[in-house]
């Protein structure tokens, strides 16, 4: 016979089903996380409250494609950071259209609901004085 090869079957019948659970479990958290957020927010009350934007903030990732031109995709997630009266800040992610149209300093009401951002609506008329 040959060299002892039941180190491999070791590796086959212990290893790889440990590291699989794990993979499994990993995955199973992450979900159980998104859905107990979703929960939550669904819970939360719809609030509209006096804010200001006080932080802009945008996220590139860039994603290289394994093609024949070796190019590659960019992405980009917008924030806007906005401050209550009461002096309570939240950070949401919003689309790249509002992103642009929006302004440090800018005044309004905003809507959440939980986590989940609804809106924010400019106030015409407001002091640029803090």
């Amino acid at each position: 016979m040959g060299p002892d090869s039941s180190w491999m079957f070791d590796l086959t019948g212990t290893v790889i089903p440990i590291f699989l659970a794990l993979m499994i479990g990993i995955v199973a958290v992450s979900a159980g996380r998104g859905l107990l957020q979703w929960s939550r927010n669904n819970s939360s009350p719809l609030l509209t409250v006096p804010a200001r934007i006080v932080s802009k903030r945008s996220e590139v990732r860039q994603q290289q494609l394994q093609d024949e031109n070796q190019s590659s995709r960019t992405s980009t997630t917008y924030y806007l950071t906005y401050e209550t009266d009461e002096g309570a800040r939240m950070e949401f992610k919003v689309d790249g259209n509002e992103f642009g149209m929006s302004a440090e300093g800018d005044r309004g009401v905003l809507t959440y609901q939980g986590t989940r951002y609804h809106g924010f609506q400019r106030s015409l008329h407001y002091s640029t004085a803090d």
